[in-house]
């Protein structure tokens, strides 16, 4: 065997049991293999010279020196650093912002479509503050209402009654919003009729004087009043957004609960677009929450946690086992009714002029009819009058969409400008039958 270009260093090899062992011999450009007996020779390499070389046996190394001594030197090493980085400022806060930065984009990443929860403790101080500070700034703008009627009895003689509810003032030379029902009452019985309100007196924080009161507007389909006071320089309440309230978000309703002046209540916000018909069969979308409302709350406010209204409180569930249910019309619906409350003392709306019934699945099969709006009355003079709307009709559509309650035609009635035309399909002598009514505004 050749090796081209490598050094190759012979071996001695001491044997004292053999020494008939053969030897590779180096030289500068082959090897010769020799014995006691004879010697094989490299053709090419016959007449030249070589060298023996010992290989050095290799020094042995003690573990402490090789790897304890290392590791310590590492570590020492590495604590010098960290410590030297850390008592720089700059250095220090680098590796902090970095360290949380990456902490934070992790836990983005795993839950990039679970809303985050935040699970730190809430200081019951800081939660104290809140409703202090809502309390301060809210309670200047709701007033305490006391309404006079009254009461003439069938069997003769007349009576004084009162109630009393709240407000919320909406402009500093005394404009007060509250609940059509607080000044417009419409209760009675088959023993006593209640007229309307014959006195109304306002009552504002802070201030023990009397101020009357006069009915600027009411608007019964909101359940909406304006009223004012002759009386400057009052504290306006800030105004919220009503579509911006979650479910869960705090809120506080400040009012006159039961004749007690500027009381507040605490709760949060249980549901929004709740909806709900009231005694008189008008449905209401709502504000929810668990926020105790109790008579005389109608017509105060409910607040957010900036201390901006964001609804006007005006019923609540009752009976055996219910509890924490209350509602408030949310402000956003308001400002357009009180304005024009204020500057037409009525809300002005486009009507049709028919007076329906609601057609149940059952009711329209006992009758022979189809599930609908039976048309009831009829006004005269009125646009279904004009349109060729009959008594007996039923509606099934408007718009081109389908309806089956009075509550339903009003919402996409309401949709509409004093002037424009809607489409309502009826069901008449078993045809069905396309008209066009032009609306007016309502009387």
């Amino acid at each position: 065997m050749i090796y081209h270009n490598v050094n190759i260093l012979e071996v001695t090899m001491e044997n004292n049991e053999n020494q008939n062992q053969t030897e590779p011999i180096e030289t500068s450009g082959g090897t010769v293999f020799s014995s006691p007996n004879s010697t094989y020779h490299n053709s090419s390499y016959q007449n030249s010279t070589y060298r023996k070389v010992k290989m050095k046996e290799p020094k042995t190394h003690s573990f402490g020196k090789s790897v304890v001594l290392p590791f310590f030197a590492g570590v020492l090493g590495t604590v010098v650093v960290i410590g030297t980085c850390f008592a720089v400022p700059p250095i220090r806060e680098q590796i902090l912002s970095s360290l949380t930065n990456s902490n934070t984009s992790s836990t983005n990443t795993s839950s990039d479509s679970t809303p985050e929860i935040n699970t730190n403790l809430v200081s019951l101080s800081n939660y104290s503050d809140t409703g202090i500070s809502v309390a301060n700034k809210v309670r200047p703008s709701i007033v305490g209402i006391k309404v006079e009627y009254a009461a003439t009895s069938f069997f003769g003689g007349a009576q004084t009654v009162s109630a009393e509810g709240s407000g919320i003032i909406i402009t500093e030379d005394g404009y007060i919003l509250t609940n059509n029902h607080v000044v417009n009452s419409s209760s009675g019985s088959s023993f006593y009729e209640i007229s309307k309100a014959s006195k109304l007196t306002v009552t504002l924080y802070g201030d023990d004087q009397t101020y009357e009161a006069k009915i600027i507007g009411t608007d019964e389909q909101t359940d909406l009043a304006v009223i004012k006071i002759d009386k400057t320089g009052l504290t306006p309440a800030e105004l919220g957004d009503s579509d911006g309230v979650q479910v869960g978000e705090f809120c506080m309703a400040v009012g006159n609960p039961l004749g007690m002046q500027s009381s507040v209540s605490a709760g949060i916000v249980s549901a929004v677009n709740r909806q709900i018909t009231d005694e008189d069969g008008k449905t209401f979308t709502l504000i929810q929450t668990d926020a105790a409302i109790n008579q005389g709350n109608s017509g105060g406010a409910l607040v957010n946690s900036k201390g901006q209204v964001i609804g006007v409180n005006t019923m609540k569930l009752s009976g055996t086992g219910v509890e924490g249910v209350g509602f408030a019309i949310p402000i956003n619906s308001t400002k357009d009714i009180y304005s024009q409350l204020i500057e037409y003392q009525k809300v002005k709306r486009p009507y049709i002029g028919i007076t329906g019934i609601d057609l149940t699945e059952s009711l329209a099969k006992a009758n022979n009819l189809v599930v609908g709006i039976y048309v009831k009355a009829v006004e005269d003079f009125s646009p279904a009058q004009k349109a060729d709307l009959r008594i007996g009709d039923v509606i099934i559509e408007a718009d081109g969409q389908e309806i089956t309650t009075m509550s339903e035609l009003n919402e996409i009635k309401n949709a509409h400008q004093i002037g424009d035309e809607m489409t309502v399909k009826v069901v008449r002598d078993g045809k069905e039958k396309d008209i066009t009514i032009k609306l007016a505004e309502q009387p």
